[in-house]
């Protein structure tokens, strides 16, 4: 069964639409390095088995070094499944987290290791029940400890301490760092989009590497945790409101979120009986929710376009945040001076076929996702009173070639310029060339058989653009050379 919780998007009084999607640049998570030395024995007792837990197998990857961002992810690890249970005190900022990953090792050798922020400092470390030394760092942890091509293992911590973003690699002023935020008021919430799950969790860090997660969430009543997934149970005792949530779909580590806060859930239901939630703070302006309606009918126009929604449920979530970035697998809306609209909601559900069912393996084809969400929502745009869809291309063309003179081609973009407007309308603009080019038959075919086709994968453009060439029986080789490598924005028809 699907059970991926929509997708986020970060709306405040700086952020207007997707337009606005937010980077990140280099790591830069300060310096310090702690270490340990087992209490037990140094050699750990490896899953030898490589069909144990076949349920996992939804989750195998190919992990692979990041071209534009390597200081973040070990193609030597591939995760399968991430358990946390996490608990937040607002009185001291304080995260305490016991971790259980499953992974498998794509290689032989003496060691691996992982992303993890350094404000948490791991109390015990185990590998398949046995301690092993580890280091901690920068933002490594580094655990010594033979491990065998393609076994299983499995890696418990604990650890505590106060979370805290990490700059990003973006040009844009509505967006400064990423990852765990605490708001004045000690709520919290996550984003981290190209990277930043590191700074709550242990983590292969990279979207290659997709994995299924387990949340257990506790707080301090009435605050609530929520995080992506099915929620599966809540509970208020002593006190304490612990909640559990599990996602059986494998999602990227950028997509994943966890927020605690005085949230208040309000349920409704698609055309087509998908369950949705909207997490609302219970101080939030009343049209917060009244505006989050719309989404429904956002649903019901990209199931039209792209075939079935391809997960089992999805949520919103509404934080005190006024970034633009948007991110995870939960729609998560900024609170603070409220402003949204209907096609920021459309524009991350489309998210959910071109994103996170289908992910890049590589940060490089962001425009994957992005250019396709954008031209989804121009269409929406149209269909809801801006004109037609050649108007408002045009207008975007205006202004399409800044972008490019900005950051970048689409596909060969500025690092340090993560999220500016090159991946989005350009790609825009060339997906409607291409409609005009082979017709709307064949291209609304190409655009929901790609989804369907690569389901719970990743992929790159040596993927897509040869399996476009083969559907469409077109030779586009100049074609997206000039739209997502040219310095210039080519000519439209």
């Amino acid at each position: 069964m699907k059970r991926l919780v929509g997708r986020a998007v970060v709306v405040g009084a700086a952020a207007v639409a997707a337009t606005v999607l937010a980077a990140c640049s280099g790591v830069t998570a300060g310096e310090g390095e702690r270490s340990s030395s087992p209490t037990s024995p140094s050699s750990s007792g490896a899953t030898t088995d490589p069909e144990a837990a076949p349920e996992l197998d939804v989750a195998l990857s190919e992990p692979q070094e990041d071209s534009l961002y390597p200081r973040v992810g070990d193609p030597s690890v591939d995760a399968l499944h991430y358990d946390l249970t996490l608990d937040w005190d607002p009185d001291t900022d304080t995260l305490t987290g016991t971790e259980v990953l499953t992974f498998r090792s794509t290689t032989t050798g003496p060691k691996f290791q992982l992303d993890f922020g350094i404000p948490l400092a791991v109390e015990t470390l185990t590998l398949d029940g046995v301690g092993v030394p580890f280091q901690e760092r920068g933002k490594d942890l580094v655990v010594t400890a033979d491990v065998v091509e393609d076994q299983r293992y499995e890696l418990e911590l604990t650890y505590a301490g106060t979370p805290a973003p990490v700059p990003v690699p973006t040009m844009r002023s509505d967006f400064s760092g990423t990852g765990f935020t605490i708001t004045e008021t000690h709520e919290t919430w996550t984003m981290q989009e190209p990277y930043g799950a590191f700074t709550w969790y242990a983590v292969n860090d990279h979207p290659s590497d997709k994995a299924l997660y387990d949340f257990t969430l506790s707080v301090a009543s009435p605050w609530v945790g929520v995080a992506n997934g099915t929620l599966e149970s809540r509970t208020d005792e002593g006190g304490t409101t612990t909640t559990t949530f599990s996602l059986d779909d494998p999602a990227a580590s950028y997509l994943t979120t966890v927020a605690f806060g005085d949230f208040e859930q309000t349920e409704d239901r698609s055309e087509s009986g998908v369950p949705i939630s909207y997490w609302v703070n219970r101080a939030a302006d009343p049209g917060v929710l009244s505006d989050l309606r719309v989404t429904p009918e956002a649903m019901a126009w990209l199931e039209d376009l792209l075939g079935p929604y391809p997960y089992d449920t999805f949520g919103v979530l509404v934080v005190d945040s006024e970034s633009g970035m948007e991110t995870q697998t939960l729609v998560t809306l900024g609170d603070t001076e409220y402003t949204t609209s209907a096609k920021v909601v459309l524009h991350e559900l489309a998210h959910h076929w071109y994103g996170d069912t289908v992910t890049p393996d590589d940060w490089r084809d962001v425009w994957m996702n992005e250019g396709m969400a954008m031209y989804l929502q121009g269409m929406w745009e149209a269909d809801h009173g801006a004109g037609t869809i050649d108007e408002v291309m045009d207008g975007w063309a205006q202004f399409e070639d800044e972008e490019r003179t900005f950051a970048g081609p689409p596909a060969d973009y500025d690092k340090d310029s993560f999220g500016s407007g090159n991946i989005y309308y350009g790609p825009a603009l060339m997906w409607h060339e291409l409609r005009q080019m082979i017709g709307d038959e064949r291209f609304f075919d190409v655009v929901r058989g790609w989804p369907e086709a690569n389901a719970n994968g990743n992929a790159g453009r040596d993927d897509y653009l040869p399996w476009l060439e083969e559907q469409t029986g077109e030779e586009l080789t100049e074609f997206f050379d000039a739209w997502l490598l040219g310095d210039v924005t080519p000519p439209r028809d």
